[in-house]
């Protein structure tokens, strides 16, 4: 069955933990008036699960702040804005009521953020060896450079030549 997309209902997913509706109706406010915000809380917790769905009065308003806001950042995460599908009614034959009306969406989106983490943190790992690989080299490379210097600042200098001299005698005796 496909369901029509409510264009002016916008999903917001990726939102940090101290985001509640007052904030999320401010980030989102500049585009348009907004006729509802909601954070839908896990029921354990009382916490939302990090996602809520914005209502605008006007579609247009709704298409500026997804253009706006996805992969915007706010509070320090990166936010998903799409358009909201519309609730369903789940469970088929078991009832209306088998399911909460969010539970898909809960499964989908523990699956992205837990892909997202991941590929965030392959991403820190690889930076983190580039980072030790380029260190690395820098290191040999200035010891390398160090040497010559060393070499050069020797057979040069006759000032370097005479102190080397002196450190060689008082380390000898």
């Amino acid at each position: 069955m496909n369901y029509p997309v409510q264009k002016n209902t916008l999903y917001v997913g990726g939102l940090a933990e101290e985001v509640n509706e007052a904030i999320l109706h401010a980030a989102f406010i500049p585009f348009g008036e907004i006729k509802d915000v909601k954070t839908p809380l896990d029921q354990a917790t009382q916490k939302h699960r990090s996602f809520g769905f914005v209502t605008f009065l006007e579609k247009e308003d709704a298409a500026a702040a997804m253009d706006n806001m996805d992969n915007a950042e706010l509070y320090g995460r990166v936010l998903t804005v799409n358009y909201a599908l519309p609730e369903r009614i789940k469970g088929g034959e078991q009832g209306w009521a088998a399911q909460p009306i969010w539970a898909d969406a809960d499964t989908w989106f523990e699956r992205q953020q837990q892909e997202e983490e991941m590929q965030r943190l392959q991403a820190e790992n690889r930076a983190a060896m580039q980072a030790a690989e380029e260190m690395h080299r820098k290191n040999l490379a200035q010891e390398r450079e160090g040497e010559k210097e060393e070499e050069t600042e020797a057979k040069d200098d006759p000032m370097a030549m005479a102190e080397a001299e002196v450190l060689k005698q008082n380390t000898s005796a």
